[in-house]
């Protein structure tokens, strides 16, 4: 059974986690739109590591003033509480832990090694795992407008439809015939609605991140991408390795952005062979 655990972020943000099992942790930091949930078919794929599932601000946490976090606070906001929960799990064990990031969860994965690297705790972590970062290429971010189009249909009270345009364009990069039929099977999408705002928050994020030529980042890296997402997608994924200076690239032949949820034993087979190589 998993054990819940709680610290507190400098910000002040109580930083929630489940832990599942003993092992080196493995802290897997959700996409944008998608429930802690999301990584319920992977945890049982890392039974030799400690699976650690935050409760992330915005996803299930409880936050002061959720309205007033704007876009710009959203990135920095996500680090400071991924670097508490790293300091609390490295206080507890002495084997450093993992991040594991998917979607945007692997933009924070990264933010937070560069973080740590700058002020020289690199060594806090083990490495840096990142499912197809939500970064925008150069000729996608200079005609975004994704979050502009959701603000404007929870505008007109339209949540569903906000955040069935972020699941057509992101996670299936435009390429579905009937939309409803998808979203039918997928198992998380009830719960996604209710997590409209944060995702027009997390998109204006992404949307003005700027990727520098290199990430300073001193943990070693490894990169994740499927071939069935969106090609700009898997385009930053190759860009991230090429800035990283420490990295290996995989793509998953056949797998789309939702890879760690859709190919968990995958996934979790790439990580290992990706430690026990080190």
């Amino acid at each position: 059974m998993p054990t819940t655990r709680s610290t507190t972020a400098a910000d002040g943000i109580e930083v929630e986690y489940e832990r599942h099992g003993d092992g080196r942790p493995v802290v897997l930091l959700h996409g944008g739109m998608a429930p802690r949930e999301y990584w319920q078919p992977v945890v049982p794929h890392f039974e030799e590591h400690a699976a650690v599932v935050p409760h992330r601000p915005g996803f299930g946490t409880c936050l002061d003033d959720p309205d007033e976090t704007g876009p710009g606070e959203v990135l920095e906001r996500e680090v400071a509480y991924v670097r508490a929960l790293v300091e609390d799990l490295d206080s507890e064990s002495d084997e450093r832990p993992v991040l594991l990031g998917h979607s945007f969860g692997a933009l924070t994965a990264i933010e937070t090694a560069r973080a740590l690297t700058a002020d020289g705790r690199a060594a806090e972590i083990e490495a840096v795992v990142a499912y197809e970062p939500a970064i925008l290429p150069e000729p996608f971010a200079e005609h975004a407008d994704l979050a502009d189009r959701m603000a404007a249909r929870l505008d007109d009270g339209d949540r569903e439809g906000a955040m069935k345009l972020y699941v057509e364009q992101v996670v299936l990069g435009g390429e579905v015939e009937d939309l409803d039929a998808w979203l039918a099977e997928w198992p998380v999408w009830p719960d996604c609605v209710a997590l409209a705002e944060e995702v027009v928050r997390m998109n204006y994020a992404v949307e003005r991140y700027d990727l520098p030529e290199r990430l300073d980042v001193d943990a070693p890296a490894l990169v994740l991408a499927g071939t069935e997402g969106p090609e700009f997608l898997r385009e930053s994924a190759r860009t991230v390795h090429d800035a990283l200076p420490s990295s290996r690239f995989v793509e998953f032949d056949g797998v789309s952005h939702s890879g760690p949820s859709e190919a968990p034993e995958r996934t979790a087979a790439e990580v290992r062979a990706f430690l026990d190589a080190r």
